[in-house]
């Protein structure tokens, strides 16, 4: 008996390093086209993904797209001829650690430091004295809080914002609620990097289901797509490093939030309230309360988490009826 445990045990160890090694799938078509259709810029040593469509002719709007955790520009590809045909310019980046940007390790990932990857690509692109709109969502969001921050307080360097959407984002760490996967990865434990070895397709494309509604999951292409951009560079390997942004916004609560509250850039919530992460009516209540300048769109009752893949022509509607009221 002790002899057949023996040479199970010797088996599994090749077997087992293949499987931590296995390579990242092939790029989808869809996202093969995506990557081809973008261009990349360096950002001290870290290359950045980016796209920047042309759009509307005879305007000069822009907007800049921030996406969420733990996914990548590639969150808006259903909204983004929608937008083109409203904006002169579309830009959206996979930040630091993302999709089809570096993702170093070790490294120090911050919410500070994907801010300045934005101020840099803007730099990069010659829109410094730009206004620009900003578009942005659940690990997006708090990047725009910070660069609202340093607008107001007209840091050097800093993006000049004509306005301001957020969607589904940990605005409020009193009214986030990680997974419990994600809290375990933020605290950086003996398990943190084991878990993030282990992680594979059938775990994620689990876990990120429970933040879409019931009636809006992605299809199995839609999964693959978003599991391919995270594993391509090793990425399934810094999400732990990454996921230190729950920690920062509990530091930085007033800092992200006084940004919010004291500016005078038109703000706009795009909210599913079907949202597990930032639930209903909770966070809506609190948002309501310390930021009433601010309007509201709240999508149908079925919408969760991802609400621009969710019900991508309400996110649209939604946000062009707040761009067209100023």
């Amino acid at each position: 008996m002790k002899e057949w445990w023996i040479q199970v045990g010797l088996l599994s160890v090749p077997l087992l390093a293949v499987y931590l090694h296995i390579p990242p799938p092939k790029l989808s078509p869809a996202l093969h086209s995506w990557r081809a259709s973008g261009r990349y810029f360096t950002y001290k040593t870290q290359n950045i993904f980016y796209r920047d469509s042309s759009g509307a002719l005879g305007g000069s709007d822009i907007v800049v797209l921030l996406h969420g955790f733990p996914t990548s520009s590639y969150d808006w590809y259903k909204i983004w001829e929608g937008l083109t045909q409203r904006f002169h310019r579309v830009i959206a980046l996979d930040f630091v650690g993302f999709g089809f940007s570096d993702k170093p390790r070790p490294h120090h990932y911050s919410i500070f430091e994907q801010a300045n990857i934005v101020e840099g690509l803007l730099g990069h692109l010659g829109l410094r004295n730009q206004r620009i709109n900003l578009l942005s969502h659940d690990y997006g969001d708090t990047v725009a809080q910070e660069l609202l921050h340093r607008y107001e307080h007209n840091k050097t360097g800093c993006v000049l914002i004509n306005s301001l959407c957020l969607s589904n984002g940990g605005i409020f760490p009193e009214t986030h609620y990680p997974r419990f996967i994600q809290k375990i990865l933020k605290d950086g434990g003996l398990l943190s990097p084991i878990i993030t070895r282990l992680m594979n397709y059938c775990l994620f494309s689990r876990g990120l289901g429970a933040v879409f509604g019931p009636y809006t999951q992605p299809s199995a292409a839609e999964y693959w797509d978003m599991w391919t951009a995270i594993r391509t560079n090793d990425g399934n390997l810094v999400v732990g490093s990454i996921l230190q942004y729950i920690n920062q916004r509990e530091k930085h609560r007033d800092r992200w939030i006084g940004a919010l509250t004291s500016t005078s850039v038109p703000l706009h919530l795009i909210y599913g309230p079907l949202d597990p992460v930032n639930p209903y009516p909770e966070f809506l209540q609190l948002y309501r309360k310390v930021l009433p300048m601010s309007t509201v769109s709240v999508l149908d009752d079925h919408i969760s988490h991802y609400p621009q893949l969710e019900d991508p022509m309400g996110f649209l509607n939604a946000y062009l009826n707040f761009i067209n009221s100023f």
